[in-house]
């Protein structure tokens, strides 16, 4: 997936309301660089895989690089463990990518308190 070439300030967490909307009740504030890097890294290494979602989105991240940049508005589906995770452009062709294992691993640990 691509995002700008720019610093990401923060990364802000929602529940989502499904596909094509974005929710406003953030859940998280994600702020600390090093849970920044592993959120970008999981996106940007995303490729594109054509996957049914039958299910709606676990969460929105909207990604913000300041007040002179737009918002990067983005699906994720957290994949079980040992499992891909799936994310979307919430704006656009409804096109889907998935994250390595590795990453899921990593978003699990940053998003879900079991």
């Amino acid at each position: 997936m691509v995002l700008l070439d720019e610093k990401i300030e923060n990364i802000e967490v929602a529940a989502s309301n499904g596909v094509g909307d974005i929710s406003e009740y953030v859940i998280m504030t994600i702020d600390d660089r090093a849970a920044i890097t592993i959120t970008e890294q999981a996106i940007r290494q995303a490729i594109m895989k054509k996957v049914d979602t039958t299910r709606d989105p676990d969460f929105d991240l909207i990604v913000s690089y300041g007040d002179d940049f737009p918002l990067h508005p983005i699906h994720l589906w957290v994949g079980d463990e040992n499992e891909e995770s799936i994310l979307m452009y919430a704006v656009g062709e409804g096109e889907t990518y998935t994250t390595t294992v590795a990453d899921t691993k990593q978003l699990r640990e940053l998003l879900l308190v079991d």
